[in-house]
């Protein structure tokens, strides 16, 4: 597609890209990070605003919301947090609709009622979370952490923290258990 094609390719990691444009702010560096991401974004938003026009207006008002964003957020897994961004702008872009009065506005999965209380909700749902990430031994909420948050491996995680490969899998089930067992407790289930 021509319509993603408009940034040379970086030799340098998204970590560096990252880096670079916190300290330059050069909207360069930022089209070389956000270029390969660019299909991505459309995807996501295409899948949720089901218009093409939609989509590619979402990928460059993403873009525009980057300039911003990425210097005032610590990003540790760009494209996590840009999958992120962009369900979040993709459903407040028809919740917008929904108030405008379109009648066509689709329901998504896992997002039945987009009402006021969601924020809330995940709020609280987040604290919880931390609050419970937490409690767990150091070694647990560290693979935990770079696992289920920064999406490395097995092998990464050994390579970063130096654990035997047997001890991450073994932080990683048990810290979830106990994630789990925290939760429930707090939920009062």
């Amino acid at each position: 597609m021509l319509f993603f094609k408009h940034f040379r390719k970086s030799l340098l990691t998204e970590a560096e890209l990252l880096t670079e444009y916190r300290r330059a702010g050069d909207l360069e560096i930022l089209g070389l990070l956000y270029n390969p991401v660019m299909e991505m974004v459309y995807s996501i938003a295409y899948k949720y605003l089901k218009d093409e026009e939609a989509s590619k207006d979402a990928v460059m008002a993403i873009f525009e919301q980057l300039i911003q964003d990425l210097k005032k957020h610590e990003v540790a897994n760009f494209r996590s947090w840009l999958h992120t961004l962009t369900r979040n702008y993709c459903l407040m872009s028809l919740r917008k609709q929904k108030e405008d009065g379109f009648e066509d506005f689709q329901t998504f999965e896992n997002q039945a009622d987009l009402s006021p209380n969601d924020d809330f909700e995940t709020d609280l749902k987040l604290n919880r979370l931390d609050d419970c990430l937490q409690s767990l031994t150091e070694p647990q909420k560290k693979c935990v952490q770079l696992f289920f948050i920064e999406s490395l491996s097995y092998k990464e995680i050994v390579l970063k923290t130096g654990f035997d490969e047997l001890k991450v899998k073994s932080y990683i089930q048990n810290g979830k258990r106990n994630l789990k067992i925290c939760i429930e407790k707090k939920n009062g289930l």
